[in-house]
């Protein structure tokens, strides 16, 4: 089979190493497990931001956060960066979303170029190019871009605010309703049945628009809020594993003594004084792993459907994450900062094509990043890849086996600017800001107004030793350095005029009867 359609699967904040694929010993994923068989399992891969906006973006793009230039969540993509939806509109197809994105508009950007926010483009342009059947970020209540709520009163959850009051609330042992926002809470079953639940509900608006289908080809992108926060869920996933079924807390209190700077600022906030406690990483982690089952479960539902309707063996299908999470992990909440936890994530390519049958079910150690995914649905639907602007590259070299010259570094980036942690350092808005080369045994981390970190990979694998102010290094880092100074400097910022226009533009001068020069 050729590639017909594309389904392009995101999970939010879902580690790596948490599933049983990747080596989870009790995480139960038959789905993901049985995806990987179809296809490749990259075990390599990376993305280019530790946080949930400008890696989207770099995703949406095949462009690095310093060229798009969305480098936190609360930062607009350029009205002038061009998407995947934009891509393949041009060539005839639409490129859909069920769930979350994370897009936000360039309102100034608009006003600029007086482009109404109601109009067909300017909708477009609002939603980062993606047709909405039904979009839920899930950080929050969900607007009028979701029938959720809408749903859940259908399915007699009254209430104003069904997701807050059933979907993320529990009820304690003594019958008061509790909310999951406070994670103490999140042991206890979501007060909204399974069927009913958040990935239950966008894998079903996910399977009802492969339906309407018909004969047509689709492009999907179904993007699941969980397992990130709020982590209540329901049962009876919410009560699947015991804290002795959780892979180890990774962290050691030698981490607190010197601790690099901007790492101590972050352990302040409060969601790592929260992870710090035992009793945190104890309640909420065994629910996380609840949580990615039922993804898979409902995964698994999906890719049956798919079956039934015959689309399943000439599908490209892609998964991955946005990142990762540290649960506790180097004393740590959350995500952002230059960890494999947090920076290595799971991703999963089943390619429909004949040329791929060769590499089923292997596991691809070679470099890959976010930004690869562009050029690869691109490609695998027979479309020029453009390269003025593309930052990444085709993965259909690697799925079809092919001797190629390929990355030997991934590069990611921080922009701390909107976190506590940049003021209690004293930093401003412009140098908070940090850049990561992941390269053969090392992880190497620059900051703006901070020390370097180096972390020896063979040496120790777990990132406890920061070797980045030790003089023994200083060759090791001298030489990442260089290496992130030469990737910096090949960024693609002429993105108005493709290649081919400059080769036909170049010393054409004469031509344009311009004669400077001559004696």
């Amino acid at each position: 089979m050729m590639t017909r359609n594309v389904l392009f699967i995101m999970a939010d904040q879902l580690r790596r190493d948490h599933l049983a694929c990747y080596g989870h010993p009790y995480i139960r994923t038959p789905h993901l497990d049985a995806l990987a068989r179809r296809g490749v399992r990259f075990d390599q891969a990376y993305v280019n931001s530790g946080v949930c906006g400008p890696s989207r973006m770099s995703y949406y793009t095949g462009r690095y956060p310093s060229s798009h230039g969305a480098t936190w969540n609360r930062v607009p993509l350029p009205i002038g960066e061009v998407t995947l939806g934009e891509y393949l509109r041009s060539a005839g197809h639409r490129l859909a979303l069920a769930g979350k994105t994370h897009v936000m508009p360039d309102h100034a950007g608009l006003q600029r170029l007086d482009i109404d926010g109601g109009s067909a483009l300017g909708a477009l342009l609002r939603r980062g190019g993606f047709e909405e059947i039904d979009r839920y970020d899930g950080h929050h209540r969900p607007g009028a871009e979701s029938g959720y709520p809408a749903f859940l009163r259908a399915m007699g959850y009254d209430s104003a605010d069904p997701w807050s009051d059933y979907v993320i609330s529990g009820i304690d042992a003594s019958g008061q309703v509790v909310s999951g926002w406070h994670m103490r809470n999140v042991h206890l079953p979501a007060r909204v049945a399974e069927p009913h639940s958040e990935t239950a509900y966008m894998t079903d608006q996910a399977m009802d628009f492969m339906s309407r289908q018909g004969d047509s080809p689709w492009v999907l992108h179904l993007s699941y809020v969980k397992p990130h926060w709020p982590y209540m869920a329901p049962a009876p996933y919410h009560a699947r594993y015991s804290f002795d079924q959780c892979l180890p807390v990774q962290r050691h209190a030698a981490e607190l003594e010197d601790a690099h700077p901007v790492v101590a600022a972050y352990r302040q906030s409060e969601e790592s004084q929260s992870f710090a406690m035992e009793d945190c990483v104890r309640t909420v982690r065994p629910v996380y792993q609840g949580l990615i089952e039922q993804l898979d479960h409902h995964l698994g539902r999906l890719f049956e459907h798919m079956d039934r309707l015959g689309v399943l063996q000439d599908t490209l299908i892609l998964f991955c994450a946005d990142h990762g999470e540290f649960l506790g992990d180097h004393w740590l909440g959350e995500k952002e900062l230059f960890y494999d936890m947090v920076q290595r994530v799971p991703f999963i390519v089943v390619d429909p094509s004949p040329a791929a049958d060769a590499t089923r079910g292997q596991v691809e150690q070679r470099l890959v990043e976010s930004v690869d995914v562009v050029p690869t649905i691109l490609s695998a639907l027979g479309l020029p890849c453009p390269s003025h602007r593309l930052e990444g590259r085709s993965l259909l070299p690697l799925l079809h086996g092919h001797t190629t010259d390929w990355r030997d570094a991934a590069f990611s980036e921080l922009d701390y600017s909107f976190k506590l942690a940049r003021r209690r350092l004293g930093h401003t808005p412009q140098n908070a800001r940090a850049y990561s080369v992941r390269q053969g045994r090392w992880r190497y981390v620059y900051w703006l107004e901070a020390p370097e970190q180096l972390y020896d990979l063979e040496a120790d694998p777990h990132e406890m030793h920061d070797l980045g102010r030790e003089a023994s290094t200083a060759s090791v880092r001298q030489a990442l350095r260089d290496t992130l100074l030469d990737w910096l400097a090949r960024r693609k910022r002429r993105t108005t005029l493709t290649d081919e226009q400059v080769e036909t533009s170049t010393h054409a001068h004469k031509q344009a009867g311009v004669y400077f020069g001559q004696w």
